[in-house]
């Protein structure tokens, strides 16, 4: 066994940002990786998980198999159950590896800044993030537009950064950790007439 993916996205699907990674930033991203090296890196995004699988355990086993999360930065990012298990998971990794601290302070989890960033935690300000707040237009029509150019620039930094940090990760482990994720959403039963 060995790694999957270069790199597992991990974003909330509340507010835009969903629509912003599907109009604009995955394949922008996807792209430009390749542009980077050969083979093309692996990006893994909930989007595009084969059919018919069990999909908790698709997203755990490809965490597991990825090298670098790249995370969307939103409010409600912090507010998601399976975000925060992504994210603790690889903490976990980082801090099994001796990563993200005082001996090394180069980690796995590469911010992208999409919203907000004054109502985070304290905790989730001190890592570095890619700022892509004026970016963050999810409609289509964004692509018509001279702010579009910017963008694809700032995508091409990012896929360059993205490539050489790759290339420092350690080797993969079967040990690495994954913290427990969250309990599916439950829709409650609608409430039994009562009768008199």
């Amino acid at each position: 066994m060995s790694y999957k993916y270069d790199f597992f996205i991990s974003y909330s699907r509340q507010g835009s940002v969903q629509k912003w990674l599907l109009t604009h930033f995955y394949n922008k991203l996807v792209e430009y990786l390749a542009d980077e090296c050969a083979p093309a890196p692996k990006v893994y995004m909930d989007r595009t998980m084969p059919r018919a699988v069990e999909w908790a355990y698709n997203l755990e086993n490809s965490l597991r198999h990825s090298k670098i999360m790249i995370q969307l930065l939103t409010p409600h990012y912090f507010e998601s159950g399976w975000c925060m298990a992504e994210l603790e998971s690889m903490r976990a990794r980082e801090a099994m590896l001796g990563l993200a601290g005082a001996g090394i302070s180069q980690g796995l989890i590469y911010p992208i800044l999409y919203s907000d960033s004054d109502n985070f935690p304290t905790d989730e300000r001190m890592r570095s993030w890619q700022d892509f707040k004026e970016y963050a237009h999810p409609d289509p029509v964004y692509q018509d537009s001279v702010d579009y150019l910017p963008f694809c620039r700032q995508i091409r930094v990012l896929a360059r950064d993205l490539v050489q940090l790759a290339k420092q990760v350690p080797p993969w482990s079967p040990d690495w950790p994954i913290v427990e994720r969250p309990n599916p959403v439950l829709i409650p039963p609608p409430p039994l007439p009562r009768f008199e």
